[in-house]
């Protein structure tokens, strides 16, 4: 399999804040913007595997700012790095000011998807190879957020973490 640039499964999903989607302060359900991204980052990973996905977990989700029912929100998703079957998607939430167009990130988040087959077994996906400067960074922390899941999983030691190349790519 040849590998691939995170730019490959670049996803940018764009929708309005409608006030059914809101909360008692008009602004986003925490919920709703999580299946958002859960969404977007499912797109990515599908675009970089070429194969069923499902989501293996919601590594990291950070809501650093409310998002206003009307917001204009543009989330932007790609696959940050893969292993043998699963792959890490990193997602961005960013809203635009309705006058001025400028555009602030109010949250961020990690997800892990693994590609299946039709009968559900894990198969193995192409690898990744980072050009900017942003993701090199996080295809490098992906490979650190993994040990720390395995190691808080007890499916791996501390001592161990230094063997998990093998246990990737093999």
């Amino acid at each position: 399999m040849d590998a691939k640039a995170p730019k490959d499964s670049l996803t940018i999903l764009t929708d309005l804040v409608l006030p059914g989607e809101t909360n008692y302060l008009d602004n986003l359900f925490g919920g709703e913007l999580l299946a958002r991204m859960d969404r977007a980052c499912s797109i990515a990973a599908r675009r970089h595997s070429r194969k069923i996905v499902v989501t293996a977990s919601v590594n990291h989700v950070a809501f650093n700012k409310s998002v206003p029912v009307g917001s204009v929100v543009t989330i932007e998703a790609k696959v940050s790095r893969a292993f043998k079957t699963s792959m890490e998607v990193y997602v961005d939430v960013w809203i635009e000011d309705r006058q001025s167009g400028h555009k602030t990130k109010v949250n961020e988040g990690i997800y892990t998807f693994v590609a299946v087959d039709e009968t559900g077994k894990p198969v193995q996906i192409s690898q990744i190879i980072p050009e900017t400067d942003l993701e090199k960074e996080r295809y490098n922390g992906a490979l650190r957020r993994k040990q720390l899941s395995l190691i808080l999983a007890g499916k791996l030691k501390p001592n161990e973490a230094t063997e998990l190349k093998a246990l990737f790519y093999e």
